[in-house]
């Protein structure tokens, strides 16, 4: 699609260190086959995408783990995709194609007051194509990923296909039409297993005889003990259909007014299956009862392989109203809503082939969540001469957001259809406003000084939980507000290098489903706490950057100081699995960053980029669980690195070649779990990526490569995918 020059959504006076990668630079470097995709090789990021079609693609950041998703902000050409309405609800990607993104730039640490206070961790701005005639684009992409895991072997395969149109007419309106479609199968993700004792013995299932069977696989688990696997279960193998539709409008009402906005939609339909190991003397598959490889005898509850299915459609739609003065002062204001317009799992209570027929179950229903957001900022851009005492840019303004939640469980007589008398419902309501303001003064004409301040007002409300025939807890309203003030001092020492110290606080306010959504559900628990307090965030960086005509260095040294840092830990070694929601009182994060590209490297078409990262992230208060205090915290790797080559001899083809990598971490937050390289475990990653692009025509693009190209098996407690092998075929005109 023929663009405009690329529309950069963000203040250029931000106070805080950028990461960015251009369309052309993903297509050159990346195999992308869904939108998360363009984040995996940006410093300090680890994105917990564990399939393609994966709906819980986490963000971790430098001081953050991908399972605290509050602290990773997601925007879309201005409007907030983050989702904070469950622990596993990731971004919402899906809202985006990859074939309309046209830039991403990622920002680090809660330097300017422009965010909300979950920018503490990390925020993501990706821009989006916008139309400078008539122009379209098809893209077709194909993956085959080799699976191998307890001695199975498998393929798994995904395909995608883009659809733009756009146009820019004589008036001054603009359109977009972009339909995505995606069908795609998980490899296994959970396995279900018993561990055995200290000494290494497994405990004797009681009960009637037991059935001889084959098929148990022992291996040792996270924390060194012994233990039997017996198949994948839990829905582990996720065969998702997504569709994506949204259509984006423009008018310029004035050369220097204009309006924007668009609807989309997407909808996934998910049919999981599960896979035993387990069969008995005739060959017959066995899923459940007592059973006995002649060594140990295990009991296997009915529930362990029942599959479920799900059923979401998603809406949302966003407006902006804007003006476009070159300087002086211009404004805006956006509003966006997200709206769960229906979203259904069914649950069954029996394995895989009892359950094809039926059966009880159970059915979790989350239609009418979502959020809404709202903000009006006003910006000075300053003239040469203005102010006599140097030059101010000045951005103030008005942000609101709201998240509201309403799940119900059912219980059904057939699982398959999602009907029956409701056994629990949780529901409740944040609401945050807030006002900001930033001054970026140039004071001198190689210094600049960016003062900011963020005030935030909070509450929750509407909290309940209710059990039919049993009792309904009605949550007390809470309120806070939270002042963070922004410092940052920049010092160009000459045209081509910048030095740069930066200091933030920030208040991440606790999510409707931390406090209210203490559920049951399939084979999770959650144990919510309504009395959670709010993280508290002080960090600090120094950064020093050279540019050359060739490339660019940066160092960035980082602590990120945080009190009552909120924690859910999951323990998969239960069944069913148990969340508890808790704080921790204080985790201090220090680290250095380091990133350089060269866009000549030996020979003419030969580039490269790198960067590394050294983080050490401890535990040093917590009142609740003293054991942790002093050890490492969870999900937060000691280095981080991502180099890439790039041979591009003409533009008629290129190669290239990402070698990534991450350093095992804990899930405990005691560091009990010191086995890594398991599954249950997270491990550390170490995976080559190639990509060959060739362009035969003008409006062609052809694309082969490996993700996974020595496959590393690798883990975030669910398997990674291994290695997979990648097709795409662009058309545009």
């Amino acid at each position: 699609m023929n663009v405009n020059s690329i529309r950069r959504t963000l203040d250029p006076n931000l106070p805080t260190t950028v990461a960015s990668k251009t369309r052309e630079e993903l297509r050159e470097q990346q195999n992308i086959f869904n939108p998360e995709d363009a984040l995996r090789n940006m410093p300090s990021m680890t994105i917990r995408k564990r399939y393609s079609g994966d709906r819980n693609a986490l963000v971790g950041g430098r001081s953050f783990s991908t399972v605290q998703a509050p602290r990773a902000l997601v925007y879309m050409d201005g409007y907030m995709l983050s989702n904070f309405l469950g622990r596993f609800d990731a971004p919402r990607w899906n809202m985006i194609a990859p074939e309309e993104m046209s830039r991403v730039d990622v920002l680090y640490g809660p330097f300017s007051a422009l965010y909300p206070g979950n920018s503490i961790g990390t925020t993501i701005a990706v821009t989006t194509s916008r139309p400078s005639a008539f122009s379209g684009s098809v893209r077709i992409v194909g993956q085959d990923q080799a699976s191998d895991q307890y001695g199975v072997k498998d393929h798994y395969r995904n395909y995608q296909a883009s659809a733009l149109l756009g146009e820019k007419l004589a008036s001054g309106l603009w359109y977009k039409l972009m339909l995505n479609h995606q069908d795609a199968t998980s490899q296994p993700m959970s396995y279900y297993g018993a561990n055995a004792n200290a000494a290494g013995v497994f405990t004797v299932a009681a009960g009637a005889a037991a059935t001889p069977v084959s098929g148990i696989v022992y291996d040792t688990g996270p924390y060194g003990m012994r233990r039997a696997i017996f198949g994948a279960n839990t829905g582990a193998i996720d065969h998702t259909i997504q569709n994506t539709a949204k259509a984006t409008l423009g008018y310029d009402i004035s050369p220097m007014l204009s309006v924007e906005g668009f609807v989309a939609w997407w909808g996934n339909d998910s049919v999981t299956r599960n896979q035993t190991f387990l069969r008995d003397a005739a060959g017959n598959v066995v899923w459940s009862g007592r059973v006995t490889d002649g060594i140990n005898v295990f009991m296997i509850p009915a529930s362990t392989f029942a599959p479920y299915t799900r059923d979401e459609h998603h809406a949302q739609v966003g407006l902006t109203l804007k003006t476009r003065n070159k300087a002086g002062w211009n404004t805006s204001v956006s509003v966006g809503s997200y709206r769960i317009l229906d979203d259904v799992q069914r649950n069954a209570s029996t394995a895989d082939p009892v359950a094809a027929g039926g059966g009880a179950g159970t059915a979790v229903l989350r239609d009418g969540s979502g959020f809404n957001s709202l903000d009006a900022v006003a910006t000075y851009t300053p003239v040469a001469g203005d102010w006599g005492g140097g030059l101010h840019a000045v951005t103030f303004g008005l942000h609101g957001d709201d998240y509201k939640l309403q799940q119900a469980t059912l219980n059904t007589a057939d699982w398959r259809n999602a009907s029956g008398s409701e056994a629990q419902f949780v529901g409740g309501q944040t609401r945050t406003l807030a006002l900001f303001g930033q001054d970026a003064w140039r004071f001198a004409p190689q210094w600049q000084a960016v003062f900011g301040l963020r005030a935030e007002a909070w509450q929750a409300s509407d909290g309940v939980q209710r059990v039919t025939g049993g009792s309904t807890v009605n949550y007390a309203r809470r309120s806070e507000r939270a002042w963070s003030p922004k410092l940052s001092l920049s010092w160009d020492v000459d045209a081509a290098t910048t030095l740069r110290a930066s200091a933030g606080r920030g208040t991440r306010f606790a999510t409707v489903t931390e406090l209210f959504q203490g559920t049951a559900a399939g084979s999770s628990i959650t144990v919510n706490d309504p009395n959670l307090k709010s993280e508290r965030s002080t960090a600090l960086e120094l950064s020093a950057e050279r540019r050359y005509s060739l490339g660019s260095l940066r160092a960035s040294l980082f602590q990120d100081d945080i009190r009552n840092t909120i924690w859910s830990q999951l323990n998969l070694n239960v069944y069913p699995n148990v969340t508890n929601v808790q704080n921790v009182g204080r985790v201090r994060t220090r680290g250095l960053e380091l990133f350089g590209q060269i866009n000549r490297l030996f020979v003419d078409g030969l580039s490269a980029e790198a960067n590394i990262a050294y983080t050490r992230s401890k535990i040093l208060e917590n009142d609740n669980y003293q054991p942790s205090v002093g050890k490492d915290w969870s999900r937060v790797p000691r280095v981080r690195s991502a180099s890439t080559l790039v041979y591009a001899p003409s533009d008629n083809w290129s190669v290239s070649s990402t070698y990534r990598y991450s350093s095992a971490q804990y899930n405990e937050i005691n560091n009990t779990d010191y086995n890594s390289d398991v599954y249950g475990a997270v491990s550390r990653v170490s995976q080559v990526d190639v990509r060959l692009l060739l362009k035969p025509r003008k409006d062609t693009e052809l694309a082969i490569g490996v993700d996974n190209l020595n496959n590393n098996q690798s883990y975030q407690l669910h398997p990674y995918p291994g290695r997979t092998l990648f097709a795409e075929m662009r058309y545009a005109f």
